[in-house]
């Protein structure tokens, strides 16, 4: 693969510019120095290995040559792009439900062409990944760059376990772990699955601020119905049944105590409880 195959592939979509890396450390921060320099709205990074490659909470991201898909692509808010009113229309005017939504976006996007074209049936765990039968085939890392008040961009990352090889080794997995081709039990061509994903995401775009995009989302839902257990950052926790969303992304559960609460999008972790149980040390340490 290079960049001209690559834009070949891609072509019909309405990229911005498009950039092709054999290896680079990480395509969110190859993305981000390009959007300071002025990159247009929608261009794409794409990687073929990251060695610096990073999830949510600076975990690292696995991904090793020839077996994933890593990108980002660089989006601009209202007002950057010429004739065009609305772009990314929850960003500016509702900063605490941006990154939610464009999280959503992303994982919204790699569910559409896992199920259109494979046939397969992902689901998202709140916040910001994929899984298909309960184990994390992709994540999304959406970084936003303000400028004091001023939303300069978006760089909307996504990591797709493709091939086998793409699966971090089971020592390293905080999370139960698979990939597409695992779960399809024959090889998968990459590049379309890139085009694909990238099609539905350009089709969800124009209706971040829908309630159809709200109401799908939340349809797609891992363990919905089911307990889990939100663990935060300094360490507090709280577990629940899993309601649904309310319409600013937050996610809706209901206690022990028969209490309802709003989870707000942040630094924590949610596991399914019984999982919980059976790997507490785990948790613990992550």
């Amino acid at each position: 693969m290079d960049e001209a195959v690559l834009k070949e592939l891609l072509a019909g979509l309405p990229l911005g510019s498009i950039r092709f890396y054999d290896r680079t450390g990480s395509t969110n921060d190859e993305a981000a120095r390009w959007a300071e320099a002025d990159a247009p709205h929608l261009s794409l990074v794409v990687a073929d290995e990251q060695t610096a490659g990073r999830g949510r909470l600076g975990r690292r991201w696995y991904t090793p040559p020839g077996g994933a898909l890593a990108f980002s692509l660089i989006l601009r808010s209202v007002g950057q792009v010429a004739g065009q009113d609305a772009i990314l229309p929850c960003v500016p005017y509702l900063p605490n439900e941006g990154i939610p939504r464009l999280t959503a976006l992303g994982a919204l996007a790699v569910c559409d062409a896992l199920r259109q074209e494979y046939s397969l049936d992902p689901q998202i765990k709140w916040p910001n990944d994929v899984l298909l039968e309960g184990c994390k085939v992709a994540g999304v890392l959406a970084e936003a760059d303000w400028e004091g008040e001023r939303l300069g961009s978006v760089i909307l990352g996504i990591g797709i376990n493709v091939a086998v090889q793409s699966v971090p080794p089971q020592d390293e997995l905080l999370f139960p772990a698979t990939c597409v081709e695992a779960a399809l039990g024959k090889p998968v061509e990459r590049w379309a699955l890139l085009r694909a994903v990238l099609q539905a995401l350009l089709q969800w775009l124009p209706r971040l601020n829908s309630m159809d995009f709200l109401r799908t989302w939340e349809g797609q839902l891992a363990f919905r119905g089911k307990w889990v257990r939100i663990t935060f950052k300094q360490g507090s926790s709280l577990k629940g049944v899993v309601l649904g969303l309310n319409p600013d992304g937050a996610l809706r559960l209901r206690l022990p105590t028969g209490e309802v609460t709003a989870i707000q999008f942040g630094e924590l972790n949610l596991r399914p409880v019984d999982r919980y149980r059976k790997s507490a040390k785990l948790e613990h340490e992550e």
